[in-house]
């Protein structure tokens, strides 16, 4: 065998061949940057293989859990199952909101679940939301072909939300099917409280059982939302208006509730804000519901009222069709009146004449003041001015009355001291009657301006509680003439007059008090006290410690804007009636002119006349009794 040998020449080429591999491998050899954009790239791959896998392991477990759903959802809804299907099958949300108002429609039953009324806050400055946290619940319960009764408060609606101009339009449609659906539709406009709502089907009269009733079941508990729960209470009330235009209201004192036929329209009202559901089709029925939550001021409360309607809802041609309206506000006459529905009456502005005198002289007043005067304290007490100017004529007369019944005081007395005794009370009153005609004096002349006054105590004890303008606008030491004026917290609770010391009531008891003193004097000036007839004196002196009394204590917890305006109001009456006695009214001429009075023949009225002879026979028939005893 040839002995093999190393080739030189090999040895040489493998050693070139090498040394090229090196200086390939050296040129070649990736960057720093270029090694850490690998290892990233080799990471992510390994995170995306991850991400396959378990999405796929989701995906399995999602099938499963949905066709368990769905086999629940068949056997539970029915026809409606399919609803639970859809991707808004959960508790999403969508929002409507425009430059004062803010809602939420839950997909969970298609219904609002949040309304925030953006330009006011509460007492302790919180954000006023009428619905939140489900205080509130909008539902239709109907039934099914398959002998099933459903809620549309615990199934899920798909939204589309979309334009028509300016207005925001969400659709909430509970499906069957793509083509039949029950929907829910909000329209917002960009500066309304108002929004546009329709119930409409499509389709569904194969699945909805027209032979079972269909029931809008709506209710809310009422937020807390003023200082005095009391007070709020007392003004927190549910209105309805039936088709005759015939309004109405529940819950003044307490609880309450009613059975009405042909209703428009339902609002649930909190004081200064309110909820109304109108529709342009009546509720043919509608129950009725008002209960208290709470009531007294020692214990802290979250809600005031809580209010309830059912209705059944009427299908045309098998289907539902009902055009209507939230209005979620201010209960602020003022926008309230530019809707034509007459829901501005919620506002409580008084009935009959009294609301008919806030209307027309005291809203328009007060708006021309409040439009070149910010505080409104100096326009409630300008409002009292120009009230008390427009009574002041009232005022004189009552007083002009009393000035001429002190005149003939002293005749009277002698009328008296001629004629005592209860056997001549007849005779008595009938001669001093004859001679008050005789001297042209009436003493129901003091009565009728008193009276006259009296429809604008009511109106504007109406007035300051209902308007919302006064609503946290401070005052002195009142810093919500809506609310009381505390001054001092007291450790205890007082029944009927609360926790707290209330200034300005105390101030107007003072006003009223020393009012009451000045009348006093002037009724003790007029007629004298006759045998067998009630003692006016002793009558006014009650009143002249009761007034002040009751307005102390019941208007303590009443608003502060009441209170400052009966207390400048009082003020300025009794001022008025220093002037005329001291500067307008002369005793002297009044007894003059009375004397001339008396010399000229007066012919008596048929009144009169049937009067003097009515009592004349009363006299007779007197004396005979007298006689035969």
């Amino acid at each position: 065998m040839e002995e093999k040998k190393f080739d030189i020449n090999s040895i040489i080429g493998f050693v070139l061949l090498g040394a090229i591999m090196l200086w390939w491998i050296y040129t070649n050899q990736p960057t720093p940057e270029e090694v850490e954009a690998e290892k990233n790239k080799k990471t992510e791959q390994v995170v995306e293989d991850k991400v396959v896998e378990n999405n796929d392991a989701i995906s399995t477990t999602i099938q499963a859990t949905d066709s368990l759903s769905l086999e629940k959802a068949k056997s539970q809804l029915g026809n409606f199952a399919y609803s639970a299907t859809l991707a808004a099958a959960a508790d999403g949300e969508t929002i409507l909101e425009n430059k004062i108002l803010k809602i939420v429609i839950s997909n969970k039953g298609g219904q609002i679940k949040e309304a925030l009324i953006k330009k006011y806050v509460t007492y302790d400055s919180l954000p006023v939301y009428i619905l939140k946290d489900n205080n509130a619940s909008f539902n239709l319960t109907f039934g099914t072909q398959d002998n099933r009764t459903l809620n549309t408060k615990d199934l899920f609606f798909e939204p589309t939300l979309s334009k028509k101009g300016e207005n925001d339009v969400l659709s909430m449609k509970l499906k069957v099917s793509e083509d039949q659906y029950l929907e829910y539709r909000y329209e917002m406009n960009p500066d309304e409280y108002m929004v546009d709502f329709t119930i409409r089907s499509q389709g569904l009269s194969s699945s909805i059982n027209s032979s079972q009733e269909i029931v809008l079941d709506w209710n809310l508990k009422a937020y807390r939302n003023e200082k005095s729960v009391r007070y709020e209470n007392q003004n927190t009330e549910m209105y309805y208006e039936r088709e005759d235009e015939d309004i109405s209201y529940l819950s003044l004192g307490g609880d309450d509730d009613d059975e009405e036929v042909d209703v428009n329209w339902v609002a649930f009202k909190q004081h200064f804000f309110s909820t109304i559901l109108i529709s342009e089709q009546a509720f043919s029925k509608a129950n009725l519901t008002s209960k208290t939550l709470a009531v007294d001021e020692e214990v802290d409360t979250i809600f005031t009222k809580e209010f309830s309607l059912k209705a059944p809802l009427v299908l045309q041609g098998g289907e539902l069709n009902y055009n209507m309206d939230w209005y979620i506000g201010p209960t602020d006459y003022k926008i309230l009146k530019t809707y034509d529905r007459d829901i501005k009456e919620i506002s409580n502005l008084g009935w009959g004449i009294f609301g008919l005198i806030n209307r027309i002289i005291f809203m328009p007043i007060f708006n021309l003041l409040q439009g070149f005067i910010g505080n409104y304290g100096l326009i409630i007490i300008l409002l009292t001015i120009v009230v008390r100017i427009i009574m002041s004529p009232l005022v004189y007369k009552s007083y002009l009355s009393s000035a001429k019944m002190k005149v003939l005081r002293p005749e009277m007395e002698e009328i008296n001291k001629r004629l005592p005794g209860k056997e001549n009370a007849m005779k008595r009153q009938q001669e001093t009657m004859a001679m008050q005609s005789k001297a042209g004096v009436s003493p129901l002349a003091g009565c009728i301006p008193a009276l006259l006054q009296m429809p604008v105590f009511f109106a504007l004890f109406k007035f300051f509680p209902s308007n919302i303008d006064l609503r946290q606008k401070g005052f002195l030491w009142a810093d919500d003439l809506s609310a009381y004026d505390s001054i001092y917290q007291l450790p205890f609770h007082i029944p009927f007059y609360g926790d707290h010391v209330s200034l300005f009531p105390i101030l107007a008891s003072v006003a009223i008090f020393f009012y009451m003193q000045m009348s006093q004097s002037q009724q003790m000036n007029m007629a004298p006290q006759q045998e067998g007839m009630p003692d006016m004196q002793k009558m006014m002196k009650i009143m002249m410690y009761m007034s002040p009394i009751m307005m102390l204590v019941f208007f303590n917890m009443y608003a502060s804007s009441l209170s400052l305006y009966y207390f400048v109001s009082n003020l300025l009456t009794v001022g008025i009636m220093l002037v005329i006695k001291n500067y307008i009214i002369d005793e002297d001429k009044i007894h003059a002119q009375i004397q001339v009075n008396k010399s000229k023949p007066k012919k008596e009225s048929k009144f009169r006349q049937r009067l003097n002879e009515a009592m004349s026979q009363a006299q007779e028939q007197q004396g005979k009794k007298k006689g035969k005893k």
